[in-house]
């Protein structure tokens, strides 16, 4: 830091670009580094470009289906909870932005060689935290706009609005996204510069808001009686819980307030509707422009404070608040598997120990867990319910596919630059491999079978269904932990140090790929018989024979050979890729 003020202070012929040239050099960087990145994937990553569009196109147009369906409903029956409903989503939408623009910027800031490497030459800490917020931001954004996207487009098609509506709707979601994720940003420089001070008052009052959202959260659910779907009294706690969000100094309200008005301007594209709705895009901007400056001043003061903070802390040696769990790990069982256990309880203190890693798992698991949470605010009808109760599964599915694609798979390839050390220990290479496995199965199963009987409690089904749903998802962890940790071992890159860069390779997608296939297969299969026995009891009773062999393929037999289908399915999807990860491990040469 004091070579940065020497130089702004110093000598002219040596002084610091200015801030506008700064800037300039930098986005001149940021075109860089995109154009190579789209040349390499187009080089080296076809499939997974083409994966990735194929699969967002097929989301897109799923949403845009469904929103089109739902505001055709709630338009004709209710149009204010239209207003509601924006504001519940986009404030949703705001919080998490908030934590994973800060994630982000954690990781891009303090934990990336890129930022090493900038802190070392003459340039602005301002500047710094400027391209790699960004970066952020357009990882924020891209997801954003994806599923904000198709809701905003169907509510234009529906309401019949005309084009200023569909010219204004990405600035409105940009200029709102820069909001939270400024902030995000800002919490993260500020934490990172001045938490080692308040560390034990952080983290008391973390926990008192995070026990006191628990209590309310249970004290909602037991006071909650149940209510019509869709009746008067259902409208009016719908209308009471979502109020909160309708507060005028958020964000969300400018952007839904803005959005709604421009959807009213009708046939009238320069009216007083379109005149309203660029005072609440004005009112965007300018906040967005506020924090941004905000950003930049306080990364000057203490950014590069809190990086060396960060770097020269010793860490104490006072006891670790889950090390009894490593100790007790460690020892249990016999002296042979002693090994694989502490192979075991390194791969748990690293996940402890990054934040990227457990943050994330925390924050997706626990969104999900919100969701299920209010899922009793409906009455379902028995088939609703069920083919609900089928898709919370394969979303705990697909959302566990992410995260052993995303950290799992990598995990084997990471041990490449300290392979050696563990070539020297009196360990077996399959010791290695099976406790990778180990870690994301036992990892996986605890949180994704919670969630899966939470959404089915929520939803009021059967011990049958629950039992079923259990089943499916112990063979979902397995598969899906197995086909990383064997296709890691297949194709490991033990020279690459980047997790996101092994995980987005040609082994990371197929990994991806496979698991999204496996999920599909299983969920697919465990539902067929219950939904046959629900057409069933549909039918008329003139069509007696189709119905008594519906009764009998949805009965106990077609529920039975379903399960036997999904156990040989997730035993397969387990051993294989595993038994061609060990193969190839043990032959593998450092």
């Amino acid at each position: 830091m004091s070579s940065v003020a020497t130089l702004e202070a110093g000598d002219p012929g040596r002084r610091l670009l200015r801030p506008d040239a700064e800037s300039r050099l930098f986005l001149r960087l940021r075109a860089t580094i995109a154009w190579a990145t789209l040349r390499w994937m187009l080089a080296h990553a076809r499939l997974r470009l083409g994966l990735v569009v194929l699969l967002s196109a097929m989301f897109w147009g799923s949403l845009y289906g469904l929103f089109v369906e739902a505001f055709g409903f709630l338009d004709g029956l209710h149009a204010e909870v239209i207003s509601l409903l924006f504001n519940a989503f986009f404030s949703s939408l705001m919080v998490m932005l908030v934590f994973s623009s800060g994630i982000l910027m954690y990781g891009s800031l303090y934990r990336s060689s890129e930022a090493r490497l900038l802190l070392t030459l003459p340039v602005r800490a301002e500047t710094i935290a400027a391209h790699k917020f960004q970066e952020a931001l357009w990882f924020s954004c891209w997801g954003f706009v994806l599923l904000g996207s198709p809701m905003l487009v169907a509510y234009g098609i529906v309401r019949e609005a005309a084009w200023p509506f569909f010219a204004l709707m990405l600035p409105f979601m940009v200029s709102f996204a820069v909001i939270p994720a400024t902030i995000g940003a800002i919490c993260c420089i500020g934490l990172v510069a001045w938490i080692p001070r308040l560390r034990v008052q952080a983290l008391s009052f973390a926990l008192f808001v995070g026990c006191a959202v628990t209590v309310w959260l249970v004290w909602s659910l037991i006071e909650r009686g149940p209510a019509d779907a869709l009746s008067a009294e259902w409208f009016e706690r719908t209308f009471a819980r979502l109020a909160i969000t309708e507060q005028k100094l958020l964000p969300s309200w400018w952007l839904s307030s803005g959005l709604i008005e421009a959807a009213r301007a009708g046939r009238d594209p320069v009216g007083p509707a379109v005149a309203e709705a660029g005072k609440f895009l004005a009112l965007l901007i300018a906040h967005a422009m506020l924090l941004h400056l905000a950003l930049g001043w306080l990364a000057a003061i203490a950014y590069r404070r809190g990086y060396s903070q960060l770097c020269s802390e010793v860490p104490t040696r006072r006891r670790r608040p889950l090390g009894w769990f490593d100790r007790a790990l460690s020892s249990a069982g016999t002296a042979r598997g002693r090994p694989l256990r502490l192979l075991l309880v390194k791969d748990l203190r690293i996940f402890r120990r990054d934040i990227a890693q457990w943050s994330q798992f925390v924050i997706f698991f626990g969104l999900l867990g919100l969701y299920f949470l209010n899922l009793r605010s409906f009455n379902y009808h028995n088939a609703y319910a069920s083919m609900i109760g089928f898709l919370n599964l394969a979303v705990v599915g697909l959302i566990l596919s992410t995260f052993t694609t995303r950290f799992v798979y990598p995990m084997i390839s990471l041990e490449g630059r300290r392979f050696w050390i563990l070539g020297l220990l009196p360990v077996h290479r399959d010791q290695i491999v099976w406790s990778k496995f180990l870690f994301s199965f036992l990892g996986g199963l605890l949180p994704c079978c919670g969630l899966v009987l939470l959404s089915d409690w929520m939803l009021g089904l059967g011990w049958r269904l629950i039992a079923i749903h259990e089943v499916c998802c112990l063979f979902l962890c397995m598969g899906l932990s197995g086909i990383a940790v064997g296709l890691g071992a297949r194709m490991p890159e033990l020279r690459e140090s980047s997790a996101a860069k092994i995980s987005s390779g040609f082994g990371g997608t197929l990994s991806l790929v496979i698991s999204s296939l496996f999920i599909m297969v299983v969920v697919i299969v465990a539902a067929i018989p219950t939904h046959l026995f629900l057409l069933a009891h549909a039918l008329g009773t003139g069509r007696l024979a189709a119905k008594n062999f519906l009764t009998w393929a949805g009965g106990p037999q077609g529920t039975l050979a379903s399960l036997v289908v999904v156990a040989a399915v997730g035993i397969a999807a387990t051993v294989i890729p595993l038994g061609l990860g060990l193969r190839s491990f043990r032959k593998l040469e450092a």
